[in-house]
């Protein structure tokens, strides 16, 4: 008896190791794609290179780590949220508004390519530049305090460019979203902001912050279009999902 109890629980478990992996899959594979963004290294160099010019070295690891937790904190709560209204609306509105979110994701996928033949000419998605103005304002003279302020703003602003991943994700997970769900978003949130605080650490403890800025503007091409690729497979498999010809389980 209690051999075919443990048997029961072992194909149990096998079976939502098996419907759970292609979302696994999805879910982490996106979030590592994501996690170098050229819009999220781009504004943490901008960053740590005003510190560095205000001569607050000491002070890097403080204000950088205060700063990338905002940002964690911004977009876990920003997905959350997300999920929590895809809940509380009739299915068949969330269906075609999955729909919709995808066709828009894939043609988000189309410029990110487009910017990798002809980068920065016609639309971009990128931080409109008047944001980026405020920010360097921001950064100069910036308190602790004030790093958390910071960091909620800019990972508002900076959804345009990083959001697209992250929105295609998010829905996936809202689809049938439970503690396994919830965990799979926290380690989206986890391995997006993790190449954010090796490079703050690489900085502070001897990597010239020249040489991060020339391996970004080297890749920042590929970046684009591996995202552009990924954004078009998210946007179909969305849209796939919604009107019912997949279902990851």
């Amino acid at each position: 008896m209690d051999g075919a109890i443990k048997r029961e629980e072992i194909g149990g478990l096998m079976m939502v190791l098996e419907v759970s992996l292609p979302t696994l899959g999805a879910v982490l594979g996106t979030a590592v794609i994501d996690a170098v963004n050229p819009c999220a290294i781009g504004t943490l160099i901008l960053l740590i290179s005003t510190i560095i010019v205000a001569g607050r070295q000491k002070e890097m690891l403080k204000i950088g780590l205060i700063y990338i937790f905002a940002v964690f904190l911004t977009y876990f709560l920003f997905g959350l949220g997300l999920i929590t209204f895809m809940a509380a609306i009739p299915q068949v509105v969330a269906e075609y508004i999955s729909i919709g979110v995808g066709l828009l994701i894939v043609l988000a996928g189309l410029v990110e390519i487009k910017d990798y033949f002809w980068y920065g000419k016609g639309f971009s998605l990128m931080i409109p530049h008047q944001y980026v103005h405020v920010m360097e304002k921001k950064m100069k003279n910036i308190s602790t305090k004030a790093c958390i302020l910071l960091g909620v703003f800019v990972a508002t602003v900076e959804l345009p460019c990083t959001g697209g991943p992250y929105l295609a994700v998010t829905l996936l997970l809202a689809q049938n979203f439970n503690m396994t769900a919830f965990l799979l978003l926290l380690a989206y949130n986890l391995i997006f902001i993790l190449p954010l605080v090796v490079i703050l650490f690489l900085v502070r403890f001897g990597i010239r912050l020249p040489a991060i800025q020339a391996w970004k503007q080297r890749n920042k091409a590929t970046m684009r279009l591996i995202t552009g690729c990924v954004l078009i497979a998210l946007g179909w498999l969305l849209m796939l999902i919604a009107n019912g010809t997949i279902n990851l389980g």
